[in-house]
């Protein structure tokens, strides 16, 4: 018979001790890069359209996603007031209407959170202007949910 193979035990990968700290640099340094990139983003969705469709002063379509504007309550349409609930006093046609007025351009939307109707709640900016804090400025709607839209 001929001689017997041994097979030597690998050894454990190691890394020398003065190779540590830049490791954790260069890999510091490519995860930021892909956060820049978006490759990781952490960052709330965000929604885009041009000239949305109008549900009422707060709400509106945008590209098939309806869309709730944070931190505001509208008055509703005639019909859309559950029964038992204190809605907010005010011409809905005119809330509606003046929305309307100030997204005709592309509306940009960071989607916060999702409503019980599975609507996005976002702070909606549109020509620069800050939708919410437009609508309770002209006195379609009035600040709601724990905080101040402006």
């Amino acid at each position: 018979m001929g001689q017997a193979i041994r097979f030597r035990r690998p050894r454990a990968f190691h890394i020398p001790a003065r190779f540590i700290p830049g490791a954790f640099i260069l890999f510091g340094l490519l995860g930021l890069l892909a956060l820049e990139n978006g490759a990781l983003s952490f960052a709330a969705p965000r929604l885009t359209c041009n000239a949305p469709s109008i549900t009422d002063g707060d709400t509106f379509r945008c590209d098939g996603d309806r869309v709730r504007l944070t931190s505001i309550d509208a008055p509703e349409m005639p019909g859309h007031c559950r029964e038992g609930r204190t809605c907010t006093p005010g011409n809905p046609y005119s809330a509606a209407s003046y929305l309307r007025s100030i997204t005709r351009g592309t509306v940009e939307c960071r989607v916060l959170d999702r409503d019980v109707y599975g609507r996005a709640i976002g702070r909606c900016r549109s020509n620069g202007r800050d939708l919410s804090c437009a609508m309770v400025r002209s006195g379609n709607a009035v600040p709601r949910y724990g905080g101040s839209p402006c």
